[in-house]
């Protein structure tokens, strides 16, 4: 059966604060490592109130600190926030403390509005132009040294930390397939383009010296609990964090509802409901069909599971179910 991982935002509740998400990310991470799941990722996401892994490479540290086994990543790192030579110390750092556990996941938005983008790096749109070519800078300066080599991350050099091009169209794709690297497409919140753009991935992969054939993992949202009723119901957190965006209103993130109809708009309702269609919604029966028809479909080599589910306890609940169902769906 194919691998399950998770990907985190650090959600911030409402009437919380970050230092809470943070314990909140470590007691997740720490049961999803015994639940045995493959990965434990974190996301840039920058001026929203309701996501607290704003410093990514400081919390993936977090994670892996308190964790034993399980892979620690960025799902992923917005590079044309950054220097590329910044991101080599960060994850050589990383790579250094907690050696073959890290992964490095490269994303081409901002993971914000553009006037954030801009505060983050002055020339952001000429920084998302020069994506590819920082990549592949990236790339050397996590490799070996090369001879009269004047630049170098230390640390970083030689730690070969692997790297994964993220994505929610078919530049993603084409990128990922071009340079052979794992592609990890983000359709728990962008599902539009999933087809076509694993169709490319995989019909244009180059092997690489990371990779010797397309890997595609999928994003997947998971609202699993004992009912399908309460899982509806946990699910409206995140579809009232979707409105409140969309409308240029993020907060944090809310308790859930009982009726999300007076809360939205019709087209908003369409607009949301497509952007979050790629999920498992319900009861443990309702999920595992749903995500078995996701692989099918899909012929995803790995499951990446997100859930911005507001009470901690449902959320834990949640993704212990995913594993039961992966555990299942193994045997079948």
């Amino acid at each position: 059966m194919i691998p399950f991982s998770v990907l985190d935002l650090s959600p911030i509740l409402q009437g919380s604060d970050p230092a809470q998400s943070f314990r909140n990310t470590l007691d997740l991470a720490q049961h999803a490592e015994a639940w045995g799941y493959h990965r434990y990722w974190l996301a840039e996401h920058h001026n929203l109130p309701g996501v607290a892994s704003s410093a990514t490479a400081v919390v993936i540290g977090h994670v892996a600190g308190g964790t034993k086994s399980i892979r620690v990543g960025s799902g992923g790192i917005m590079l044309p926030n950054h220097a590329p030579l910044i991101i080599a110390e960060q994850f050589g750092t990383l790579a250094s403390l907690y050696p073959g556990r890290i992964d490095l996941g490269l994303g081409r938005a901002p993971g914000t509005d553009q006037r954030t983008a801009h505060a983050l790096r002055r020339d952001i749109m000429q920084a998302a132009e020069n994506f590819p070519q920082d990549v592949l800078e990236l790339q050397a300066l996590l490799g070996p040294v090369r001879p009269n080599q004047v630049i170098r991350a230390v640390p970083g050099a030689d730690t070969n930390v692997p790297i994964w091009i993220l994505g929610s169209s078919l530049f993603g794709a084409e990128l990922a397939a071009m340079l052979g690297l794992p592609f990890a497409f983000a359709s728990h919140f962008a599902p539009a383009a999933l087809m076509q753009a694993l169709e490319l991935y995989r019909s244009r992969f180059e092997p690489s010296a990371q990779l010797a054939k397309p890997y595609a993992m999928v994003g997947v949202g998971i609202y699993a609990a004992d009912t399908d009723a309460e899982a509806r119901r946990i699910l409206t957190s995140a579809q009232q964090q979707f409105v409140n965006l969309r409308r240029g209103m993020p907060t944090p993130l809310l308790p859930p509802v009982d009726d999300m109809e007076a809360l939205w708009s019709p087209m908003e309702k369409v607009g949301v409901e497509r952007a979050l269609s790629v999920a498992a919604v319900g009861a443990p029966a309702t999920v595992e069909r749903r995500l078995a028809q996701i692989i099918a479909e899909t012929g995803a080599d790995e499951l990446m599971l997100t859930g911005q589910i507001y009470d901690h306890r449902a959320r834990l609940r949640s993704f212990e179910i995913a594993a039961e169902v992966q555990t299942r769906l193994a045997k079948a």
